[in-house]
């Protein structure tokens, strides 16, 4: 019973860091335009994401452009692109997978240790998913950090990490963490052993002896 309460938990918690992964993805607010410098004074903020970018007037009005082309892209922007997409697409991989595994499902409830591996392989999936979507994410806060803190970078085109950063810190933390969980609420099989079969007890002797 508790190894069936640790499965639901882990299941909600990778699924929870899945659809954070989604919305990070989405999000434009993955670097924000800094204002350390005294000198700047601006009256709108400028976002940028993964698929486009976005200036916010100070009358709250929200101007956003998809970027034009691919191959004009940043290589670390390209690559941030692709290990976030491929974080979903396993993610999903891994929701069906671990779904079959639950115990609370009827699929393939008339062979457990199948079901067990299921549950077992849907977790290591989720923590896939979530190393990816960890490593994007680190790689990415990674680049704006070393921009911020360059002597050449000028003050007015350096960014700061965006909200977006930390949604998907925080859902892939969840993602790796629920297929933790999957992974071990299994309960290990015990070694069964035959039964020991007891020695048949001698008939009582008669007094009487053949030849």
């Amino acid at each position: 019973m508790a190894s069936g309460g640790l499965q639901l938990l882990g299941f909600v918690l990778a699924f929870l860091g899945w659809i954070g992964i989604i919305i990070s993805t989405a999000m434009p607010q993955w670097k924000m335009a800094s204002y350390a410098g005294d000198n700047i004074v601006t009256a709108q903020a400028l976002y940028e994401g993964l698929w486009m970018s976005c200036a916010m007037q100070s009358t709250g009005q929200i101007q956003c452009k998809v970027y034009d082309s691919l191959l004009k892209l940043d290589s670390t922007l390209q690559a941030t692109r692709a290990l976030m997409v491929a974080a979903i697409v396993v993610g999903l991989i891994g929701l069906f997978v671990a779904v079959i595994g639950m115990k609370c499902m009827k699929c393939m409830e008339d062979d457990q240790v199948k079901k067990m591996r299921m549950a077992i392989f849907g977790g290591v999936i989720f923590i896939v998913s979530g190393m990816a979507a960890l490593v994007a994410t680190s790689w990415y806060g990674n680049r704006v950090a070393r921009a911020f803190y360059d002597p050449y970078t000028p003050v007015n085109t350096r960014f700061e990490f965006g909200s977006a950063l930390f949604v998907g810190w925080a859902a892939s933390s969840l993602a790796i963490l629920g297929g933790a969980f999957l992974c071990c609420s299994c309960p290990h099989r015990e070694t069964s052993y035959p039964a020991s079969r007891g020695y048949p007890k001698n008939a009582p002797s008669t007094g009487k002896d053949y030849v």
